[in-house]
């Protein structure tokens, strides 16, 4: 049984008074924490000052009154001068005559918490044999004697410095200790290279920030560390031992990870320089970050910009396709003017699906990403790609084993990989080939997916300008904003779009997403009974449909076709979840009926609209509650589902 507290001190107390010398502690302020029995004989001090807590002054005051240092002329001078020596903690050794002519030894040192400890020891009999010794030994030089007594003065000083830099090489171990155990729980690598770049000290990270280097590598010249990545950063290195502070990002190949890479030369003053410290991080997700904030950015800087324009531009087409729709309307129109009316008609509605492409890709768009399996995903494209490729191009996918569910803006995926597939189809013409769409892993930092087609490739033009607003080489039959609409799609997420042309020939498109697994969903018993759900819709034949979908996933349902009519319902025994369409035929709307549900205490709540992403009602609607956009499978309606909360 481990001792308690108070018996540990009782017998801490009881060995320190059976020692011969006297000793005190004072703490970093100046007070009385532990003191033994000889110190209170030794100068014959009162009880209040050998209690712990008495001020260093008083007891010093004290001593100075009571004649212990011999005759002083100003009393308080003499307490300041001895209070301001303690203060500066500074080891010490010292012999004095004490006024009642003993000897006593005084050897002080400082404690690594602050304060010190001093050690008293009586060596009257040691100054006594050292006078009988020079009275008695005639045969003894003066010189030898005073020798020997500086060298047992300076053994005893030696002493005291040994037990200072024993004390000392402590704090220093501690000090290391700690430094080593900070450095290891940071999420970076810090190291240190001398001049020859050898590492001298690294904590354990060099691995978890670059996959497949080695940990420990203290001793190991860095190119031999570092592998390949040392030839990308040695100009670097060789700045900072020139003397030069710098802050570097790369992407590292291997893994795809954006690194942050920060030297910093060691050096004191205006010496030379010894080496370099070195601090690597990863800051994979605050580029993508930075990425996303960036084109979200840019489609608020071009919504503005373009938004008035296009309202002016919209109203001028409309104008122009009135009046070449009269003209087209005359009989006795000439045949050739006719022509020029229905090419002007044909150039103002290529005018306004292009403001319509204008207003997507600028326009305020929001991420959604939910659970996505990417296999199913496939299947989905290739249902949607095959009927629009003629019979002489094949579709081929390849997708890495055991990727897990994603969360990935589906929506916006599939738009992006249905313009590359369609792109691809239109690059390759009439000519025999294949389209292959792939995705893999890149370490655990990205998703990579790749269009590969097997036609003529892109040109150096394109490889420069294709993913510009605008830029196309289909003349008149493109608009320039296949490729930018892709671009736009993919970086919102934080991703990234490089055009190349494969080496057997062809082009490729490489799309990278953010690696981001989605989180498990809790597995649920299959046993276990449904909810009741009130389901409100207007429309007879979606209220049919979804109500189809949620008995399928198991619930009971009951259905309401207004504002009023569901309201009556809420308060049914049992009921679990509402989902309600946004607008509902009457007034009130689905949004109405969720804050009224809401007051009564359901939980459960859910919203469905088909009104667009723009639209005022459907962004109030998102601030308060979770809306499912129509159309929705039933895959989307079980996610949805599952995850309100």
């Amino acid at each position: 049984m481990a001792l308690s507290e108070m018996t540990h001190i009782k017998l801490m107390g009881a060995g320190l008074n059976m020692i011969q010398q006297a000793l005190s502690i004072f703490d970093s302020g100046l007070r009385l924490s532990v003191s033994n029995r000889r110190y209170q004989t030794m100068f014959e001090l009162p009880d209040h000052l050998v209690t712990p807590g008495v001020a260093f002054e008083d007891t010093i005051r004290y001593l100075v009154t009571r004649g212990e240092y011999g005759p002083v002329d100003d009393t308080e001078e003499a307490v300041r001068v001895r209070v301001e020596a303690a203060r500066a903690f500074v080891p010490h050794y010292m012999e004095r005559q004490r006024a009642n002519g003993r000897w006593i030894s005084v050897e002080g040192a400082p404690l690594p918490q602050g304060g010190w400890v001093t050690v008293y020891t009586d060596i009257t009999e040691v100054k006594l044999q050292e006078r009988l010794l020079q009275a008695r030994s005639e045969e003894l030089s003066h010189e030898l004697l005073a020798h020997a007594e500086r060298l047992a003065q300076t053994n005893r000083a030696l002493a005291a410095s040994n037990a200072a830099l024993e004390q000392a090489k402590r704090e220093l171990t501690e000090m290391e200790a700690r430094t080593r155990l900070t450095t290891e729980m940071m999420p970076a690598h810090i190291a240190h290279m001398d001049r020859d770049l050898h590492y001298t000290f690294s904590n354990r990270r060099l691995s978890s920030i670059f996959p497949g280097l080695p940990q420990d590598i203290v001793g190991l010249p860095a190119s031999e560390a570092l592998g390949p990545l040392f030839d990308k950063i040695r100009p670097w290195l060789d700045r900072a031992l020139s003397g030069e502070n710098s802050v570097h990002e790369f992407t590292h190949d291997a893994s795809g990870r954006r690194i942050r890479l920060a030297l910093t030369p060691d050096c004191v003053g205006d010496g030379p320089i010894s080496g370099v410290y070195v601090l690597s991080m990863d800051v994979t997700e605050e580029a993508q970050a930075r990425a996303a904030l960036a084109q979200t950015r840019k489609r608020e800087l071009a919504a503005q910009l373009s938004s008035g324009l296009a309202h002016d531009f919209g109203n001028l087409l409309t104008i122009i396709l009135g009046l070449q729709g009269q003209l087209a309307r005359r009989a006795d129109l000439p045949p050739e003017a006719l022509q020029q009316v229905h090419s002007t008609i044909s150039a103002a509605r290529r005018g306004g699906v292009l403001l319509e492409r204008i207003a997507t890709i600028s326009g305020h768009r929001e991420m959604h990403p939910q659970p996505t399996d990417l296999a199913a995903l496939f299947d989905d494209m290739l249902l949607m790609a095959r009927p629009a490729l003629p019979t002489t191009i094949r579709l081929g996918v390849t997708l890495d084993k055991g990727l897990p569910s994603l969360m990935l803006d589906q929506g916006a995926l599939q738009d992006s990989l249905l313009n590359l597939i369609l792109n691809a189809r239109d690059a390759m013409g009439a000519v025999p080939g294949e389209i292959a769409l792939s995705a893999r892993r890149v370490s655990d930092t990205w998703l990579e997916l790749q269009v590969q087609d097997t036609g003529a490739g892109f040109s150096p033009e394109a490889l420069e300008k294709g993913l510009d607003p605008f830029f196309t080489t289909k003349g008149n039959e493109g608009s320039g904003l296949g490729l930018a609409m892709v671009y736009d799609q993919i970086t919102l997420s934080g991703g990234t779009v490089r055009l190349s042309n494969r080496r057997e020939g062809g082009a490729q498109v490489t799309l990278r997403l953010p690696f981001k697994p989605a989180p498990a969903v809790p597995a649920k018993d299959s046993t276990a009974p449904g909810t009741l759900v009130l389901l409100v819709e207007d429309t007879d034949t979606i209220r049919e449909t979804v109500r189809v979908m949620l008995r399928d996933l198991g619930h009971s349902v009951i259905e309401a076709a207004s504002h009023d009519e569901a309201l009556a319902l809420v308060d049914l025994p049992g009921l679990g979840m509402v989902l309600s369409d946004i607008n509902l035929a009457g007034p009130g709307s689905g949004l109405d009926l969720l804050r009224q549900c809401r007051a009564r205490g359901l939980e459960r709540l859910h919203l469905m609209t088909a009104l667009p992403p723009s639209d005022r009602l459907r962004n109030a609607a998102e601030r308060e509650f979770p809306v499912l956009a129509k159309p929705f499978t039933l895959p989307d309606l079980r996610v949805a589902l599952e995850h309100v909360s």
